[in-house]
């Protein structure tokens, strides 16, 4: 994976005006933790830390006022309706050190005829890996498989050197058996009516049936 390169600068004012202010300059408020250090509060260029994000894992290299240090992003705050960025937490990285992270589920090939459905337990799969060698997703082969089928996490393979970060019987993908769709409110009174008649007909024909013959 390769280092993303970003500059911040140190925060002095806290709180949330603070942080309404620091985004009103088009910048987002972080904190970078770990290594048993004090944190360090921050603030990024928001477009660049947005276009970073976009990699999953994404492993930066973040120039704080002249120091550098590997981060990774172990939080990331977003306003709920449009989506922009709130707040980012950071976990400080060394080369050669083993972080446990999430990483996308990737799926290929076509589920069995039937019309089933895929069902995601996990949306992210835990592993551990090397902090430099993070990979960006994990694929799962899902050809032919039928409704019942569950896909573990044992069965997903792996990038080399990295490891599960859960167990191995955890379920991960489910296929479940098609349901058939409820009916509509007008499919629904009709079978109503056509029950309704049915069972007056049945009743006028035992009437019938118990009424004796006029006799001749």
């Amino acid at each position: 994976m390769a280092e993303v390169k970003l500059k911040a600068v140190l925060r002095t004012d806290f709180g949330k005006g603070a942080a309404r202010r620091t985004r009103r300059d088009n910048k987002v408020p972080a904190v970078v933790y770990g290594h048993g250090a004090d944190p360090k509060h921050v603030a990024l260029d928001g477009h660049a830390l947005m276009m970073a994000l976009k990699t999953p894992n994404v492993l930066i290299s973040l120039d704080v006022e002249g120091k550098k240090e590997l981060v990774i992003p172990k939080a990331v705050q977003r306003e709920a309706l449009r989506g922009f960025l709130v707040h980012v937490d950071f976990l400080a990285v060394k080369r050669g050190e083993k972080v446990t992270v999430e990483v996308p589920i990737h799926t290929e090939g076509e589920l069995a005829p039937g019309g089933n459905l895929l069902e995601h337990i996990l949306g992210a799969l835990p592993v551990e890996a090397e902090a430099t060698h993070i990979p960006e997703g994990v694929t799962v082969s899902i050809e032919g498989l039928e409704a019942g089928h569950t896909v573990r996490a044992g069965d997903i393979p792996l990038p080399r050197g990295t490891s599960l970060a859960v167990e191995d019987d955890a379920a991960v993908l489910q296929v479940v058996a098609a349901q058939t769709e409820a009916p509509t409110e007008e499919e629904a009174a009709a079978e109503e009516e056509a029950a309704e008649a049915a069972a007056e007909e049945g009743a006028a024909a035992e009437e019938a049936a118990e009424t004796p013959a006029a006799e001749g």
